[in-house]
């Protein structure tokens, strides 16, 4: 006996059609409905998180690179000259980068 195996089983094609009969069964939300929603949205837009940055400019100071310093050619971090374990071909590694 042949037997079609792209057909759908039985207890499959049962629950595709309660599901289908569900979705049909919903109510669609009206365009008033959506436009309250959307209002709601932007009054909770307009509320600032204690603790947050909001529109706000940070300001920071830029210092120069030290005579006493150098930039570590692995984690290109500034590091004190205390912290020089090698250079290689004009390349300063720290400590922490050679362990």
């Amino acid at each position: 006996m042949a037997q079609d195996y792209d057909a759908a089983r039985p207890e499959v094609a049962e629950q595709s059609e309660e599901t289908y009969k569900s979705v049909q069964s919903m109510a669609a939300p009206t365009a008033r409905a959506v436009v309250e929603e959307l209002d709601v949205a932007e009054d909770v837009d307009g509320l600032e998180l204690p603790g947050a940055i909001v529109n706000d400019e940070l300001v920071v100071a830029v210092i120069p690179q030290g005579t006493d310093e150098f930039i570590c050619g692995s984690c290109f971090t500034v590091r004190h000259r205390s912290q020089l374990t090698r250079e290689k071909d004009g390349t300063a590694y720290c400590r922490d980068c050679e362990l």
